[in-house]
């Protein structure tokens, strides 16, 4: 990771955007964007359009230049598809703006665009993501984008004929059909397949929503570029005469949209991902349209990788039941999840852990930490990124045990706060946790994760019973090694005082010193002891550190389950 400013990639895209804001508008506020559609759950591949912008705008603020970062809540963009797990009968509203469609069932929502939307602002509030958000829905319908609707109106042949130099291209090889399954994953605004206005007998860049059905199933057969009346029929047998300066029931297709966008709000960064940069697709035609048609240079801004999770392939909001932005944070800290998107060029694909993996990313996040408080990080950039922004420090845990740890305390005990408490109490006799609010919170992230996405066959069942018949049967050094744990529970009962004991036992067994190096064969007889533990205290061969379980089942019960019959 970099080392310093100079080389880091948040920095090197803050220099552009400033000298490009500098060169079109000197001293102008600057002005990054987003662009999210809440046509179904809004996932993690969609964060990073987010979180891209959002890093780069927060590193301008930090230098004290004014910056804004604008969110397109892309609302009025038609429903094109019932997503799994929702009833086929809302497949009578495809067609209509997404602000029409009802909520799905139980919903509290007015609609079915403000469903989706409600989840992404809060788990942006909680990650610290300052914007201004921009509803596409009120946007046409106040009537803001008139003057960009009727120039693109007057200029359509010019549009025609700039689409038309990519329309062979894409019938060879659409946007989706030429990237990988995997990659699919990085989509943008969910109005990236939607059709270029070419469908009538004249090119029209302009869709009404029929004022009858409320669809899109339309098709402009005139208009006036002098008096703007203009008439549509729509598929289900409506038709209407409207003057076009007046009515606020339709949009640009996306293709004219989006660069007509980039023109009003005057964006100088946006990221795009990968569905958005091949040959014909919306992020290339736009910065052609957005120069000849509105007269503004496109923003600067990189293409995005996916975004996988720890054993899924990719995920596409389209398939539902796609991890959200607040599925993760409830079982990370919103720091972490910051830092996985901070620490990545957008051009890197990564992936969000929600299996046990997620421990091995906590131990690397916190050893990041350690190696920033020792001023010896390498990649303490990122971290300051994750930790805090120009106008907030996230809140963080003020005992940050390990992850996995506080998983197996969650796991053994099965969530009692009681049995949770006395557990970490010992864990430090010199430093008790004398209340849980002190590890929290990560450790309701714990709770979470075993709850939730722990599996079945990884959860501790502690034996109720002693196993006799094991017990009855153990060869002389295996009776001395569980002689020697007894002996030595109480004057170790502590995190550090278990680990040096289970790992001491075979040592005293075989006649060795305490500090003596890891052999081969101490090391198989370290293995067979704990094989050994495990079997009795749990029944299986393998569980959570022996020393975490020690504690967790407290030391009477300990002796009752590995002491030898008489």
């Amino acid at each position: 990771m970099a080392s310093s400013a100079e080389s880091d990639w948040v920095s090197r895209f803050a220099d552009e955007v400033i000298a490009e804001a500098e060169r079109r508008a000197p001293g102008a506020v600057i002005v990054c964007a987003s662009g999210l559609s809440p046509s179904g759950p809004i996932h993690l591949g969609n964060l990073r359009e987010v979180m891209t912008p959002h890093l780069v705008a927060d590193e301008i603020r930090r230098r004290g230049r004014e910056c804004v970062h604008v969110i397109s809540w892309d609302d009025f963009d038609r429903f094109r598809k019932v997503p799994a797990g929702i009833d086929s009968s809302w497949s009578e509203h495809i067609g209509k703006p997404l602000t029409s469609v009802p909520a799905p069932p139980g919903s509290v929502h007015a609609n079915w665009a403000e469903h989706f939307k409600a989840a992404m602002v809060t788990s942006l509030s909680e990650l610290g993501v300052v914007y201004r958000g921009i509803s596409q829905t009120e946007q046409y319908r106040s009537g803001a984008y008139r003057e960009q609707i009727l120039l693109a109106m007057r200029e359509r042949h010019r549009i025609d004929a700039i689409l038309g130099q990519y329309r062979t291209k894409q019938k060879t090889s659409t946007a989706e059909e030429s990237l990988p399954e995997a990659v699919l994953a990085a989509e943008g605004s969910g109005a990236a397949t939607e059709d270029d206005g070419s469908g009538g007998a004249e090119y029209f860049p302009y869709k009404p929503y029929c004022s009858v059905c409320d669809r899109d199933t339309t098709t402009v057969t005139a208009y006036d570029d002098e008096t703007t009346v203009l008439t549509y029929v729509c598929s289900y047998g409506h038709g209407e005469t409207v003057k076009l300066s007046e009515f606020n029931h339709g949009k640009l297709v996306w293709k004219v949209d989006w660069p007509m966008r980039w023109a009003y709000e005057g964006v100088v960064f946006e990221p795009s991902g990968v569905d958005h940069s091949s040959p014909g697709s919306s992020y290339v035609v736009g910065k052609q349209i957005v120069r000849e048609i509105f007269s503004v240079d496109p923003p600067i801004g990189p293409m995005y990788a996916f975004v996988g999770i720890s054993g899924m392939a990719k995920m596409s909001s389209s398939k539902g039941g796609v991890p959200t932005p607040a599925d993760a944070l409830r079982i990370m800290e919103a720091p972490l999840l910051r830092w996985l998107y901070a620490r990545r060029r957008p051009n890197q694909s990564f992936k969000v852990a929600f299996d046990q993996e997620i421990h091995r990313l906590y131990d690397e996040w916190d050893a990041v930490g350690a190696k920033v408080q020792a001023g010896t990080a390498v990649d303490a950039i990122a971290y300051d990124r994750a930790r805090r922004t120009a106008e907030i420090e996230l809140p963080v845990t003020p005992r940050p045990l390990p992850y996995r740890m506080l998983a197996s305390v969650v796991d053994i005990t099965t969530g009692d706060p009681a049995q949770m408490l006395r557990i970490l109490h010992d864990l430090d006799p010199e430093q008790p946790i004398d209340d849980l609010d002190e590890v929290r919170p990560r450790l309701d992230c714990a709770v979470h994760w075993v709850a939730e996405q722990m599996a079945t066959d990884a959860r501790t069942e502690v034996a109720s019973e002693p196993d006799t018949e094991l017990l009855s049967g153990l060869a002389d050094d295996e009776n001395r090694s569980l002689r020697h744990l007894v002996d030595g529970l109480d004057e170790n009962w502590s995190l550090a005082g278990l680990t040096t004991l289970v790992y001491g036992v075979p040592k005293m067994v075989l006649g060795l010193p305490m500090d003596v190096a890891p052999s081969a064969e101490l090391k198989a007889v370290q293995r067979k002891f704990f094989v050994l533990l495990y079997r009795l205290l749990t029944g299986r061969e393998t569980g959570p550190r022996l020393p975490t379980l020690l504690l967790a089942i407290g030391a009477d019960r300990v002796r009752t389950l590995v002491t030898p019959p008489a």
